[in-house]
């Protein structure tokens, strides 16, 4: 993998090392902010509401993600607060999206555009921009799933963090003990799972943006679908964080995505009424 691309040597900042996750994070906000911005021109609002919605995500994404991360690890933090908060990873998807959904709905207020609208418009942003960002997590050897001997697997050797024996006995995953600590594992690729999946998810809702139904539909959709696969995705993941069983906090916390997501696709699955003249 290729955790660090390159490092430039710059006035007064000094060395800056450019790293796969990072730049496939930039491509990720770029790419769903020309898809915002296309549908926000479709539908008759200023283009600029896009890059409103770009920067309440992005600023509720990034604290949202890492305050999820903090408060997760809490053990950690209390040793190490500063460390935890100004780290550079960290950044934990479900918290991104609560920070993220506080900041859009924060720039739609200010701009006055109903919330149905404009989470309609956001939908098959959040798809595509979910798909690249995973790559980034599959180039920084980050996310990976449990130990495989199928044809799909992969070994990191230089993930964040590697995918040895060790690590993965670390994050609960089922390893022969005789296998040494040291040596590296094949694993399930679950963030090309996710890229997959989000990309299709994003042609669907591209197709079926111009749907007949209530604001706020479409939204609707993409929530149980993103809940569903992140359900599912779980299943192959390495994660320490299974408190509820089997059943890891985001498998928790996607059920209830879906449930919402459902409740929004139900109400609103109905003509929109036609504006009064």
């Amino acid at each position: 993998m290729y955790p660090e691309l390159f490092t430039l040597n710059l006035p007064v900042i000094g060395e800056l090392t450019i790293t796969s996750f990072g730049l496939l994070m930039a491509m990720a906000f770029l790419t769903g902010y020309m898809v915002l911005r296309s549908e926000t021109t479709r539908l008759e609002q200023d283009p600029d509401l896009a890059a409103d919605i770009l920067l309440g995500a992005l600023i509720g994404g990034i604290v949202g993600a890492k305050l999820y991360y903090v408060f997760l690890y809490w053990d950690r933090t209390a040793a190490d607060p500063f460390g935890m908060l100004f780290s550079r990873g960290g950044l934990v998807w479900y918290g991104g999206f609560i920070g993220g959904f506080i900041g859009v709905v924060w720039a739609l207020r200010r701009r006055g555009v109903p919330i149905g609208l404009g989470a309609d418009a956001v939908a098959p942003a959040l798809a595509i921009s979910y798909a690249v960002g995973r790559v980034g997590c599959f180039l920084v050897g980050d996310d990976y799933g449990r130990p495989t001997e199928s044809w799909v697997g992969i070994a990191f050797p230089n993930g964040q963090p590697p995918s040895t024996a060790a690590n993965l006995r670390r994050f609960g995953a089922e390893v022969d003990p005789a296998v040494p600590d040291t040596e590296v594992l094949a694993v399930h690729p679950t963030q090309l799972y996710e890229t997959g999946l989000s990309l299709l998810f994003f042609f669907l809702l591209w197709r079926l943006r111009r749907h007949p139904h209530e604001q706020g539909w479409l939204f609707g959709v993409w929530l149980v679908l993103a809940g569903a696969e992140r359900l599912f995705v779980e299943v192959f993941r390495a994660k320490d964080d299974r408190f509820l069983g089997s059943f890891t906090l985001a498998q928790a916390i996607s059920i209830v995505v879906i449930i919402v997501g459902l409740a929004l696709f139900l109400r609103l699955r109905r003509p929109a009424e036609a504006p009064a003249t």
